[in-house]
């Protein structure tokens, strides 16, 4: 288990993270989100023991981090960070001996994730030849070469379409079954709501919002009807008993209300309309949570 408690850094007079604290337990998917320059890679690299905090603790399996039990990370940058010269068994080999792996595991485990995800052909081919798709998917390799205990991925799915988003989610999801700590950072919020079951929302290196993403969610009370009818009166839905907007996209109405007590009257004003096919009720996205609770934050600092 990871955990950070209370931890600070600065850069001069610059407070890039301020008393964070979180903890990810053994096969747990954890969410670190928020804009650039919220702190995140500061973190990350303290965590990695690239950086030098400033205050607090950080612990992996109740040791501190140091050059004794890093082998047992493996962290995915958001940068590449390949040698473009080298071939990809190369850079497999570099990146799995500097964590201590012998070069026959390497290569057994090279040659299962290469055909894992559908790049074995490329084994011999340097990384300059290679679409930034298949270099993301090398760079993922060396992160995981090793079956870390904890695992960063930070932007993972970058250069990748969806097809290859999938198998990157099966193989982490397998990382996770095993036992794995993940911290996962991603600006695409949907992904995090598919992988994530806590997560820790950073402005300025604050924690502003954390917790159990499903009490997050209940917790905001807002929720999204998604409604399909041949003809809705968009004029008279806005005037209804908590309604805050009403979104006509092109094959159905979003109607956003401020809590799930305004359900019965949404639904008394759209029955009254013609051919309803549609009426559901969910819960607001996480990218809604986070554009509100970070825009009030941000205005709050100027």
């Amino acid at each position: 288990m990871l955990k950070v408690e209370h931890v600070t850094k600065y850069y001069g007079d610059v407070l890039a993270v301020d008393d964070l604290s979180f903890e990810v337990k053994k096969g747990e998917i954890f969410g670190l989100l928020g804009v650039n320059g919220a702190g995140k890679t500061t973190t990350f690299r303290m965590i990695t023991g690239l950086l030098d905090k400033n205050s607090g603790t950080i612990t992996l399996d109740g040791k501190p981090i140091d050059y004794s039990i890093t082998d047992k990370i493996g962290f995915l940058t958001e940068e590449r960070s390949l040698l473009t010269k080298l071939t990809v068994k190369e850079q497999v080999i570099y990146y799995g001996i500097l964590k201590g792996m012998k070069e026959k595991d390497i290569l057994e485990k090279l040659d299962i994730l290469l055909k894992r995800l559908h790049i074995e052909e490329y084994k011999e081919r340097k990384i300059k030849e290679l679409s930034k798709g298949n270099q993301q998917k090398v760079q993922f390799i060396t992160a995981i070469i090793n079956e870390p205990t904890l695992l960063i991925l930070d932007e993972p799915f970058s250069g990748l379409d969806p097809i290859n988003v999938e198998l990157f989610m099966d193989v982490i999801r397998e990382l996770k079954e095993k036992g794995t700590s993940i911290i996962f950072s991603s600006h695409r919020m949907e992904h995090v709501e598919m992988f994530c079951e806590k997560l820790v929302v950073l402005v300025r290196g604050k924690s502003v919002l954390a917790g159990n993403l499903k009490q997050i969610k209940k917790d905001y009370r807002k929720k999204n009807i998604h409604v399909e009818a041949e003809k809705l009166d968009i004029t008279k839905l806005k005037q209804v008993k908590g309604v805050l907007d009403v979104i006509q996209n092109e094959n159905e109405v979003i109607v956003k209300i401020a809590s799930e007590e305004n359900v019965n009257d949404v639904f008394d004003c759209v029955k009254t309309c013609k051919g309803v096919t549609k009426f559901v009720v969910e819960d607001a996205t996480l990218n809604e949570i986070f554009l509100e609770k970070v825009g009030v934050m941000y205005e709050n600092k100027m």
